[in-house]
């Protein structure tokens, strides 16, 4: 068994401070909202606005975001959509959205996610918050607020786990598996 990458303390020094950029970029909390893209983006969300609501006093929106239907690799069969809930639960005009996963990896979670986020209005802006940033783009974005840079090779996976998913906290890199009964890698 290999050393975390980021240990559960890692992880929540790390969105402390990811908390107190996204105050201190937007000046406050005021037309502030954070959207969880589905699944472990969801729960960093949440403890963002814990952070938020410590530092701040006040409790930002939380929106869930299921991207199945929006990536650009449905279409092809290397996925199988299983659907969750979206729920944005208040008008995104004209609100700074702060979107919330995981990992960046090739970007093209991202692009999905702002897709269906704009089929729910016209946000004042839209800012990216993600816990690990391990390189390899594919599209031209990048994140505003980063926990941990973690410089990856193409065939590495980096394992997000999170209590409220997988009942302990860290982050693990690992060599990617490859199928060989169906020839296809599997995708972080």
């Amino acid at each position: 068994m290999s050393q975390p990458a980021l240990t559960a303390q890692d992880i929540q020094r790390a969105l402390i401070r990811i908390a107190h950029e996204i105050l201190e970029r937007n000046k406050g909390a005021d037309n502030l909202a954070l959207v969880g893209i589905r699944t472990r983006g969801v729960p960093l969300a949440q403890r963002l606005i814990e952070q938020i609501k410590i530092i701040e006093g006040v409790e930002v929106p939380l929106g869930l975001l299921d991207i199945t239907l929006y990536r650009d690799d449905v279409a092809t069969g290397k996925q199988n959509p299983v659907l969750k809930k979206t729920d944005i639960p208040f008008a995104i005009t004209e609100k700074t959205i702060v979107l919330v996963d995981d990992v960046l990896f090739t970007g093209r979670t991202i692009r999905a996610a702002i897709d269906e986020l704009m089929d729910f209005g016209r946000p004042a802006g839209v800012q990216l918050a993600v816990l690990i940033d391990r390189g390899h783009r594919e599209l031209p974005i990048r994140a505003d607020f980063v926990g941990k840079n973690l410089p990856t090779s193409r065939d590495m996976r980096v394992q997000v786990q999170l209590a409220e998913n997988d009942d302990t906290d860290q982050v693990i890199l690992e060599k990617r598996v490859i199928d060989k009964g169906l020839n296809k890698r599997k995708e972080d």
